[in-house]
């Protein structure tokens, strides 16, 4: 049976924040608890508010920071800080902005074989310039090209650039940190349909971060819902879209423009505005602004039980 690639089990981040001089600071808790695993060739969307902790999971899993408590692990491999250089080769992040994540000064080619450099010192420099055209022309780039600036590219083809230096350790998972929320509408969907055959062209697992539902259903194949830090719902992704459990899914999907104008809405409006995550209500975060709260709401948190398929953190979950 194949293995995950990245396991993750009670995972949480914590930031001490404020306090001044005499004050005592206050702890921000970005990642309460989440819990999940992504195998070769599959794709995980977290899905969720700004906010919510979905950036901070994936600065995580690509080893950014360092979680505060529970386990990560990646390709079996304890994910701690004396293996941290050995598992960096593994994962990769593309990152959201194609303009600021690519250095001005430095031209194609230079950028692609950085990563080589560092982490491949025994690479001739031939080695390092055959394999960098080779991931350009496996990401629609051209030849020439390689010795051009960012500033002559436009966003797409920039987040392809992103994309290829990315792929130049071989890594097992790449983490996706809302790559086409830059993108116009048309060079979206290029760069999403580039994604889906690298995935399948090399078996790639991904780690996608994103608001855009639409885009999510048609990347993902299992999908998280967050609010406040903690996972509320986890499912298959047409089970997830069809039928909601958790009311903050329902709501989110509610707000997901259709493609047929003619079609009925039951849009669901929130009422309130996001709690801080430095004051997160007692019981159930989601019972402030729930329609369906009710006083065991308020003074429990429902759990969710991932031995359940399609499990949601909700006493009263949508039928």
């Amino acid at each position: 049976m194949t293995a995950p690639v990245v396991t993750a089990t009670h995972l949480r981040r914590d930031y001490e924040v404020g306090g001044g001089v005499f004050g005592k600071p206050q702890t921000l808790r970005a990642v309460a608890d989440a819990s999940f695993s992504v195998m070769p060739g599959k794709t995980l969307a977290v899905v969720g508010e700004s906010g919510c902790g979905k950036s901070t999971l994936a600065r995580m899993v690509t080893l950014i920071e360092e979680p505060t408590g529970g386990s990560l692990s990646i390709g079996g491999l304890e994910a701690s800080r004396e293996h941290w250089a050995q598992l960096r080769t593994d994962v990769q992040i593309v990152f959201q902005d194609p303009y600021g994540s690519l250095n001005a000064r430095h031209r194609i080619g230079a950028i692609l074989e950085e990563p080589l450099k560092i982490n491949r010192p025994k690479m001739s420099a031939k080695e390092r310039t055959e394999k960098a055209r080779e991931m350009m022309a496996l990401v629609g780039l051209r030849s020439e090209h390689y010795d051009r600036y960012p500033h002559m590219f436009s966003g797409g083809q920039r987040q392809r650039i992103a994309v290829a230096r990315a792929l130049m350790l071989e890594p097992k998972l790449l983490v996706l940190d809302e790559p086409v929320s830059a993108l116009d509408l048309s060079i979206q969907s290029q760069i999403l349909n580039l994604l889906l055959d690298l995935q399948e062209r090399l078996g790639l697992a991904y780690l996608f971060v994103s608001h855009d539902l639409s885009v999510v259903r048609h990347v993902a194949d299992e999908v998280i819902v967050m609010y406040l830090g903690r996972a509320v719902e986890r499912g298959a992704k047409d089970a997830l879209f069809d039928a909601p459990r958790h009311p903050y899914t329902k709501a989110l999907l509610s707000a997901t423009p259709k493609a047929d104008p003619r079609g009925a809405r039951d849009r669901i409006k929130l009422k309130g505005e996001l709690p801080s995550p430095l004051a997160v209500p007692s019981g159930c975060p989601f019972a402030p602004r729930c329609w369906k709260a009710q006083d065991k709401c308020r003074a429990e948190r429902p759990e969710l039980n991932e031995a359940e398929a399609h499990p949601a953190a909700c006493f009263f979950p949508e039928n």
